[in-house]
């Protein structure tokens, strides 16, 4: 009897098990459409409405095949082999919302998917793909007025070299005579000056903005922040100087020789994502003649004894993800407001250290700059 009701015990459990995971599986949408970030013509990758990826890898050879993304801790997405040789697989449930990196692990070794294209993250090349959002509007493509994104190359004595440089002009920039306020912008570690142009949509956002009548006309500048150089976890190591020669007493001074800027601090902002934000803060606090404007996004925080005139900063912005620490972010905020310094902190719900957070944080952050 006890055989029997173990027997029956044992199937009720796998054959639960079994219409658990076939109810799991029937929940994901079959309305999966290629990535928005897919290289022309390519199906595969693809997402759906509810945030799942799948993956399409032709790699006939192969002994196994991962992707890099899926949910945390996983280790990824194993991919199964078809019997066309491809190897075909979905996440095991919804990605945040938004941009991410990934590549593929074959047999081993670590190569990008070709149906995507590809973004500088991470000391390399990386596929990306795009999981639509819910606020996606911002940053979207639309029919308004568009700034441009231009490429320059500005000498720099201290490292020897030209140093390369992306500067955003607002709509109508070349054909008037107008001069504007500047925003010098940071990506984070392992990333380059294109990142915030491709991975973040900045120019998008800020032509948006500008349509929308929700911001006055501004530049942006993108530089390499001379990041890579260190170590992943080994941030302690980094020193600050190099790097502020290059931006305060190289790009600066070019920038405001060579376009229109209102070249006083009271004109002048920086901001930076995770490393660029400590980059920020560093300059920012080194140099509180140079700039008026703070912003760290998921990039650290400002306390109150780190600002010894409070006259000279006009507005600090602090953000990041709720999935970080957001109440760190939190208590600096009230911290500041208490010493007496305008700050204002926004958290951008569902998201991680990831770019969706970065996207939202420059839409809130923009319309507080230059007033």
């Amino acid at each position: 009897m006890k055989v029997k009701l173990l027997q029956i015990a044992l199937i009720t459990f796998v054959t639960g098990g079994l219409c658990f995971a076939q109810a799991q599986q029937s929940t994901i949408k079959e309305d999966f459409k290629p990535s928005t970030v897919n290289q022309p013509g390519q199906e595969y990758p693809m997402v759906n409405s509810q945030g799942y990826a799948r993956f399409k890898i032709i790699a006939p050879a192969a002994d196994s095949v991962r992707v890099s993304l899926g949910l945390g801790g996983r280790g990824g997405t194993k991919l199964s082999k078809a019997a066309d040789g491809s190897w075909m697989g979905t996440t095991d449930g919804p990605m945040d919302e938004g941009f991410h990196y990934y590549n593929v692990n074959i047999d081993g070794g670590k190569f990008n998917d070709p149906g995507t294209l590809n973004f500088y993250g991470s000391v390399r090349w990386e596929s990306g793909i795009e999981i639509p959002a819910h606020d996606q509007d911002f940053y979207a493509l639309k029919n308004v007025p568009h700034g441009q994104v231009q490429q320059v190359l500005f000498p720099s004595p201290s490292t020897g070299t030209s140093r390369r440089a992306f500067v955003y002009t607002p709509p109508g920039y070349e054909k008037g005579k107008e001069k504007y306020p500047v925003l010098y912008l940071q990506h984070g570690w392992g990333e380059d000056e294109t990142a915030w142009s491709n991975q973040g949509h900045a120019n998008l956002i800020m032509d948006n903005l500008i349509a929308d009548g929700k911001i006055k006309p501004f530049l942006i500048v993108m530089t390499y922040g001379m990041t890579n150089e260190v170590k992943f976890g080994k941030i302690r190591e980094f020193s600050i100087v190099p790097f502020q020669t290059v931006l305060v007493d190289e790009l600066i001074p070019y920038i405001d020789a060579n376009f229109r800027t209102l070249a006083t601090k009271d004109k002048r902002a920086m901001a930076g994502l995770s490393m660029g934000g400590m980059e920020t803060k560093q300059i920012t606090l080194n140099k509180p003649e140079v700039f008026s404007y703070y912003g760290l996004l998921s990039g650290g925080v400002y306390a109150p004894a780190d600002i010894k005139d409070k006259s000279k900063v006009k507005h600090i912005f602090l953000s990041c993800g709720s999935k970080e620490r957001p109440e760190g972010v939190q208590k600096a905020g009230d911290e500041l407001k208490a010493a007496g310094i305008n700050v204002t902190t926004y958290i951008s719900e569902g998201t991680a250290h990831e770019f969706q957070t970065w996207r939202r944080s420059l839409y809130q952050m923009v319309p507080l700059l230059f007033k």
